[in-house]
């Protein structure tokens, strides 16, 4: 999903970006340590035009940049004939429909440009006449030896031969789905410091917090019933009588709970 940094976000990675301390910016630019921390948590009330200006220069992007209006740093007014994009490409990615953040990360990867030199070379087929040839040198070579000393199929030569001969799909497939994998791993590991992608903590948290249900006192079905509500956040201690009763109604339709289970039931499930 595209995610749109606020100003106080933005403002933060560029200074860690620049490997810089509060103090050390303040310094720099000539801005009080407190604003410039209010400015990074978001807390603006009292922002200034010297402020952000100062900052975009200091940083060497684009005061719109900071404000959120556009997402490129330094280049707002891009001529689109500079980026040698044809109609069609130019309509999918106004579209939105998908995550250009993603896409332009893959793009400006250090090894994006070798993917598509290999991609170059498969599609318009430089190499493919040389591969023809080797294939058919291996092949006339192989029915040669066959012919004239009725060599055997499975025959260490005969096979060497043919294993040898090369399948430009599977081959290209296989180099361009590594390069591919490669740099999409690096992508994935730069996204793990991202508020939105779980680095599992959520989960371990999550487990503990299931066991920790299961270890309170009271029957089986009530421990079923504080599991279920602490997976979705809510305190079973805090709810008051007829809100529990009414969420034993509702676990009754599930199968979590079998009718009868409950304290107080005899046996019979009550409707």
């Amino acid at each position: 999903m595209n995610i749109k940094l606020t100003l106080g976000e933005r403002l933060k990675d560029l200074r860690v970006e620049w490997d810089l301390k509060l103090e050390a910016l303040a310094e720099q630019t000539g801005l009080s340590k407190s604003a410039l921390s209010k400015y990074e948590s978001d807390d603006v009330t009292d922002l200034s035009i010297y402020a952000v200006t100062t900052l975009a220069e200091f940083y060497g992007v684009t005061t719109d940049y900071l404000l959120g209006v556009t997402e490129n740093k330094k280049r707002p007014d891009a001529v689109l004939s500079d980026l040698h994009l044809s109609d069609g490409a130019v309509d999918v990615l106004r579209n939105g429909k998908f995550n250009h953040r993603l896409l332009c990360e893959l793009i400006v990867h250090e090894n994006f440009q070798r993917f598509m030199t290999d991609l170059e070379i498969y599609v318009d087929g430089y190499v493919s006449a040389n591969i023809q040839n080797l294939n058919a040198g291996l092949e006339a070579t192989r029915q040669m030896l066959k012919k004239k000393y009725a060599a055997d199929e499975n025959d260490l030569y005969m096979s060497t031969l043919k294993l040898g001969q090369i399948d430009e799909d599977e081959y290209f497939g296989r180099v361009l789905y590594d390069e591919l994998v490669d740099i999409l791993k690096n992508i994935k590991t730069e996204h793990r410091k991202d508020k939105t992608t779980s680095d599992g903590a959520m989960v371990d948290n999550l487990m503990k917090e299931l066991e920790d249900a299961q270890k309170l006192e009271g029957s089986a079905d009530e421990k079923k019933i504080r599991t279920a509500l602490k997976a979705i956040g809510i305190n079973y201690d805090k709810l008051t009588e007829d809100e529990r009763k009414l969420i034993k109604k509702i676990l009754y339709k599930t199968a979590m709970l079998k009718p009868g289970t409950l304290a107080g039931n005899r046996g019979k499930h009550r409707r």
